[in-house]
């Protein structure tokens, strides 16, 4: 699949000189700086396929592909030619000033491709998190055009996430985040998520049932705004960052219908659902929603350079053409010509493997049928997967579903023991997730699935020597 490439250049320095180094200059993203400190960063070095290598030389499966985003694979010759080979023709030029590239233009095209029916524009940003913030700025130009400016109001949800930005922040729902730097920023509001398992999973509701009163918040949400304040709701197909949130099959329907019964535009946020991840092009496809903005970034390169944007779809893209005047709003890096070239490529590779199919057809429905099986496990009170992202919840009891006190951290105490194990497993709060590379065989499945199940077996031997089942 990857040809060789050439040795990557780097100081050569120990272990513990990187971490020396890395703790006296590198802040990193979501981090107790001073913990991390006294801990020391682990060294990635080198990566092919799924799989990662320290600097101690272990090999480690990454099963959330960097950080959602590696749909294809570490070392892709084809993304690094297109690369070097923007790089040496045009490595920049900016979007302004009534100016283009090839690069950015043909992405366009291919993206209008690929793209559910409908989306015919997009706007790039260097990011997701850029991408919300156009969101925010668009939806209520784009209400602004409509002689309706006092429509500003943005509904989201709890535990959703779509960025670190002060509009990105605020859009989602992270409490943690709102608690740092006064947010969420006017006009931006919540509803609760459709996490059936979080809400005790009611008694005498069917997951069906409960969908739609989910789906039912933002109703009564609307209402509690004003109908004619709400500019629009946004959510993920899939709630990611969240613990991998797989909403009732009658959730995403019911959204939809109130969202036309009501007006608002509808906002896909695909940042990691996007680019074959839920088992089509688009989440929103496998939900079975018509949106009217999509986000993305992330797979739209496999993370091999920075880049996002929103795709824009007629209803918007038409107000903001034939309505007139000039959109205030722009980022330097908008279709930077090197990001679009590697999205060039990581597309047509997508298209060129079939990613997209094999995840639906394939490699979906298998990591489903493991993840049933692991649901016996004496410590999974719920397993969900959708396409080739998944989460095992963590409980104390499996029949009451009852769950460990916050503070034991129990879903680290996991984490670590993956990370001991040679395996990328994600915690959130006592959620385990996944989110692997789309080029994952069905053997490294097997392999992925192997460590995970020992991971679960020591996090249950570790428990029960504390005395924290009893």
């Amino acid at each position: 699949m990857n040809t060789t490439r050439p040795t990557t250049r780097t100081t050569a320095r120990t272990t513990q000189e990187w971490q020396a180094a890395d703790a006296a200059h590198f802040l990193h993203p979501f981090t107790d700086f001073q913990a991390l400190a006294k801990k020391g960063s682990r060294i990635i070095t080198r990566a092919d396929n799924i799989y990662l290598t320290d600097s101690e030389g272990a090999r480690i499966l990454d099963a959330m592909s960097g950080l959602w985003c590696v749909n294809v694979g570490y070392g892709q010759q084809a993304l690094i030619d297109a690369a070097t080979r923007q790089l040496q023709e045009l490595p920049f030029y900016n979007s302004f000033f009534q100016t283009t590239t090839p690069p950015a233009i043909e992405l366009a095209e291919l993206l209008a491709q690929v793209s559910p029916p409908g989306f015919q524009h997009v706007f790039f940003s260097g990011s997701g998190s850029e991408g919300n913030d156009t969101v925010v700025r668009m939806v209520r130009r784009y209400w602004d055009l409509q002689g309706q400016p006092d429509r500003q109001v943005i509904i989201s949800r709890w535990n959703g996430y779509h960025g670190s930005t002060m509009a990105g922040a605020s859009l989602g729902g992270m409490a943690y985040m709102h608690a740092q730097g006064g947010l969420p920023i006017p006009g931006i509001t919540h509803i609760e998520q459709p996490h059936w398992f979080l809400h005790g999973r009611p008694k005498g509701l069917s997951r069906e049932d409960f969908g739609k009163q989910a789906a039912g918040w933002l109703e009564q949400k609307i209402l509690e705004v004003g109908p004619d304040k709400v500019a629009a709701f946004i959510g993920e197909p899939v709630q990611g960052a969240g613990g991998v949130i797989v909403p009732p099959e009658t959730y995403w329907p019911e959204i939809q219908r109130i969202c036309d019964q009501y007006g608002i535009l509808l906002v896909s946020d695909e940042v990691i659902c996007g680019f074959g991840r839920t088992g089509r092009w688009f989440g929103c496809e496998t939900m079975g929603t018509r949106p009217d903005l999509i986000t993305f970034a992330k797979g739209v390169t496999s993370g091999y350079i920075p880049l996002g944007g929103v795709l824009v779809g007629e209803r918007v893209a038409k107000a903001l053409i034939e309505q007139g005047g000039e959109f205030e709003h722009g980022y330097t890096y908008s279709g930077h010509p090197v990001a679009c070239a590697v999205a060039l490529a990581n597309i047509r590779l997508i298209q060129e493997q079939k990613l997209v199919e094999r995840v639906h057809d394939d490699l979906g429905p298998y990591l489903a049928d493991a993840f049933r099986e692991l649901s016996a496990h004496p410590l999974v009170g719920e397993a969900q997967t959708c396409g080739l992202m998944g989460a095992l919840q963590l409980v104390k009891d499996k029949a009451s579903g009852s769950g460990f006190a916050p503070e034991l951290e129990v879903g680290m105490l996991c984490r670590g023991h993956c990370f001991g194990n040679g395996l990328i497993m994600r915690a959130v709060g006592d959620r385990m997730i996944i989110a692997p590379p789309l080029v994952m065989t069905r053997a490294q499945i097997d392999e992925m699935l192997a460590l995970i199940r020992l991971c679960l077996d020591l996090t249950l031997a570790d428990l029960q020597s504390r005395g924290w089942l009893a």
